[in-house]
Parts: structure tokens; C-alpha cells; sequence
């Protein structure tokens, strides 16, 4: 966690200057975040955080550390704009709703030990294939860094008509906040039942005795039951719902159609169906029958008739 910090301080003053050489320096900096075009200032406050974490992973050896910011940084753009936004109730509503997401996303993160310099295990499975050499550095400026951190703008991009239109909630809006919360509500879900998961299969490898509902999970290595006997990941489902669910809320909210609102969960969407076949293709080489289970159960939509 200390490290994290020193990291957020030092993206955070790497960020600031690159505002203030925007801005036409510090002086003229709080005039340029009040005044500029809020989606700009996320996107150059962005920057600085890319720019920071590339620096990191190569100095550190770690590369995670786009993996700390997804609970975080989206977050607090939310809060930007509702700061722009005059702190009206609409778009505190909508930011309120996001912090409940990283929240959710920060525990989960947090329990894994996310935060105590554990990095992603697949990064050092592509760093097997690439190398640590110029191609994996590139790699991590433009794929770990830039891309990741331009989704984060992205993601709350769609707030940005709220802040400038300061429109009233309407009835399709708050039911479009109150369809984020449900998919907050299928993460957590999903969280759970695999921490429990996770959490018999190490004790089955100290000898104890694994209850019956998780026993065959155990002993093939994989969850396959509750929302996993729906879909294999559910936790993406209610990913994508989330920003999608925003995404329209906003649109809603305008009554207009919003061009890039939807941006970054298509994105987001193109993202996971990479993440999905990489992973999967570790996890179906450790463990034979996820191929049968790969067959039988689709990767993020519920397959029809599929019950656990």
C-alpha cells in the first residue's frame, strides 16, 4: 500500500504539470480546470497518470499498476464532473453510484492482495512471449498504460453532457442509476462466490475436508456452479452493464442521442473478449475438462435454457 501511495503522489504532481503547461502555467491552472472543456482536462489529468504508470512498471518490474487505478481514477474523474457540474443532484447522483462501483472493485482488489505489490499473473505469462526487452516496454506504453488509462476517460465520458447541461434527473435517468446499482449488486455477487471458491480449494490443498457444494469445483480445478453455471465470467457481465447502464442513463438525461457515450464500453466489451480467450487459454492448459465446460457455458451472456 505505501508504494501505491508514493505511486498516486507522484502520478498526481506528473498530472499537475501537464495542466499547467496546458493552462499556460500553475497560476492559471485552477482558471483552466473550472473553465476548460471537462473532458479534456480528465483527458490531459489522464495522461499524467499513463505517463506514470509506464515510468513505474519499467523502473519497479511491476506492471500492475494500471491495475490499481481501475477502482480509483474513474472514480474520481466522476467527481470532477460533478464538480463542473455545480454539484447538482443528477450528476452527484450518477457519481455517488460510480464510488459504490469502485468501492466494490477496490475490496475485491484489496482481499486479493491487489495492493500489497502482487502483480496480475498474466502479464508475466505475455512478458514469457515478448521478452523484457523493446517490445515489451512498448507494450506497456501503449496497451498496460495509455490504452487502460484512455478507457477510464472513456468510461465517464458519458458525464460529461450532465456537467454541461446540469439537466434534472428524469424517470429513465434514475431508473438507468438504479440499473448500475444492480450490476454493482451481480459483481458483488460474482466476487463472493468465487472468493469462496478460491478460498475451499486452498484449504483443500492443506488436507481439509471440502463441503459438498464445492466439491467437484475443487476437484476440477474451476467453479462451474451458481452464477459461473450461467456464464463463465460473470463479474464482466456486470462490467459491461455497469458502464453501459451509464452510458444510457446519461443519454436519457440529455432526451438526446449522445455519440460518444457508448465508447467506452464497446471498448471495454473489445477488451474482455481479448482478456477472455488469453486467460482461458492458461486455465483450459492447467485444467482438461474446461474445454467441456467452455462448450457448454458461454463467456459473458447467460446462455438460454443454462441453469446451476
Amino acid at each position: 500500500m505505501r508504494r501505491f501511495i508514493v505511486f498516486l503522489l507522484f502520478a498526481s504532481l506528473l498530472s499537475a504539470l501537464i495542466l499547467a503547461l496546458a493552462s499556460g502555467g500553475f497560476r492559471a491552472l485552477p482558471g483552466f480546470a473550472a473553465g476548460a472543456d471537462p473532458a479534456l482536462v480528465v483527458a490531459l489529468w489522464a495522461v499524467g497518470f499513463a505517463l506514470a504508470s509506464f515510468a513505474a512498471g519499467a523502473a519497479t518490474g511491476d506492471y500492475s499498476w494500471v491495475d490499481r487505478l481501475w477502482s480509483t481514477l474513474p472514480v474520481a474523474f466522476a467527481w470532477y464532473y460533478a464538480f463542473r457540474g455545480g454539484f447538482g443532484i443528477g450528476i452527484v447522483a450518477a457519481a455517488l453510484v460510480v464510488t459504490l462501483w469502485g468501492a466494490r472493485l477496490t475490496a475485491n482488489f484489496a482481499r486479493r492482495g491487489g495492493y500489497s505489490g502482487e502483480e496480475d499473473y498474466r502479464w508475466a505469462v505475455l512478458r514469457s512471449r515478448l521478452g523484457t526487452g523493446f517490445f515489451w516496454q512498448l507494450f506497456n506504453l501503449l496497451f498496460i498504460s495509455l490504452f487502460q488509462v484512455g478507457l477510464f476517460v472513456l468510461f465517464t465520458l458519458p458525464l460529461r453532457s450532465l456537467a454541461l447541461e446540469g439537466r434534472a434527473p428524469n424517470a429513465p435517468f434514475i431508473a438507468g442509476l438504479a440499473l448500475m446499482a444492480a450490476a454493482v449488486a451481480l459483481e458483488t455477487a460474482a466476487d463472493a462466490q468465487q472468493w469462496t471458491f478460491q478460498e475451499w480449494k486452498r484449504r483443500a490443498r492443506s488436507g481439509e475436508t471440502v463441503p459438498e457444494p464445492f466439491r467437484d469445483d475443487v476437484a476440477r480445478g474451476f467453479r462451474t456452479t451458481g452464477l459461473f453455471a450461467r456464464c463463465r465470467h460473470p463479474a464482466y457481465l456486470g462490467e459491461l452493464s455497469f458502464w453501459t447502464f451509464l452510458a444510457l442513463a446519461c443519454t436519457l438525461a440529455a432526451g438526446r442521442f449522445v455519440p460518444e457515450a457508448l465508447s467506452g464500453a464497446v471498448l471495454l466489451a473489445a477488451l474482455f473478449a481479448g482478456s477472455i480467450r488469453f486467460t482461458e487459454g492458461i486455465t483450459a492448459s492447467k485444467y482438461p475438462a474446461y474445454a467441456e465446460y467452455r462448450k457448454r457455458t458461454w463467456g459473458i451472456m447467460p446462455k438460454p435454457g443454462r441453469r446451476g
